[in-house]
């Protein structure tokens, strides 16, 4: 039990300093300026476009994960939880190697097209959705799993076929799951630093999303970046005490 007291006091501990250390009395004037607004805007608009591109391209990968067996299952599913235990700085540098100017897919880009994506808000919400997805998919694949499967089965026995029985019966099955992955891919997405700041840099109002707008306030505005991150604080448990029980327990 006392080793279980440490424990949970090295988790509240950070957070305790936080809101002890926090100057209440700026914190009107310092979360309503105008750079920490325009950072808290980009950081959700990235997010929810991440978590949108999560969905279209995630949903489908959770599928064939889920329908796939043997060491084929095994390389899927390592390359797509990749992004979680690489280190996002690392998946900034992979990305702007094959979406940079010279990268991969970046210079034929900018040959025919002209196109750009380095430094752009573009390549935040690329940054946010390669490390958050992961999240999205392990939720998915996980409902789809324990999902029985007499119910789509019953559906093809009365004529239905294809996407209809994925559209009609499947996806309302795993709602739950996907709602949970959605949102801890949403949250994971809003608090990412590293692999942003590589892939897109820091530019206020087009890349400066908050966790960066924490990390250059900490040299110069100290008591802006801790409210900062108290901001991002409150997003995340209130994330996980509205997820609990009910959503969480679709993963």
């Amino acid at each position: 039990m006392a080793l279980a007291g440490l424990g949970l006091l090295f988790f509240l501990l950070p957070l305790a300093g936080l809101i002890v250390r926090a100057p209440w009395d700026q914190a009107v004037s310092s979360i309503g300026s105008t750079e920490t607004v325009t950072a808290l805007e980009l950081s959700l608009f990235c997010s929810v476009t991440a978590t949108a591109v999560a969905l279209v391209l995630g949903i489908p990968l959770a599928l064939v994960l889920s329908r796939t067996t043997g060491t084929l299952r095994g390389v899927l599913r390592a390359l797509t939880t990749l992004p979680m235990v690489l280190p996002p700085v690392v998946g900034g540098v992979a990305l702007f190697l094959a979406f940079g100017r010279t990268g991969l897919v970046g210079s034929p880009l900018r040959q025919a097209f002209g196109i750009q994506i380095p430094f752009t808000t573009a390549a935040a919400v690329m940054a946010e959705t390669f490390v958050a997805m992961p999240f999205l998919v392990i939720a998915v694949e996980a409902g789809l799993r324990s999902l029985d499967p007499r119910y789509e089965e019953a559906a093809r026995a009365l004529g239905a076929r294809g996407w209809m029985v994925f559209a009609r019966v499947t996806l309302p099955l795993i709602r739950p799951a996907i709602f949970s992955g959605a949102v801890l891919c949403w949250a994971r997405a809003l608090g990412e630093f590293g692999a942003t700041i590589t892939f897109a840099g820091n530019f206020p109002g087009r890349t400066q999303t908050v966790p960066i707008a924490v990390y250059v306030a900490l040299e110069t505005h100290p008591d802006s970046a801790i409210l900062l991150s108290l901001v991002l604080l409150g997003v995340s448990v209130a994330i996980l005490v509205g997820m609990r029980d009910r959503w969480l327990g679709a993963l």
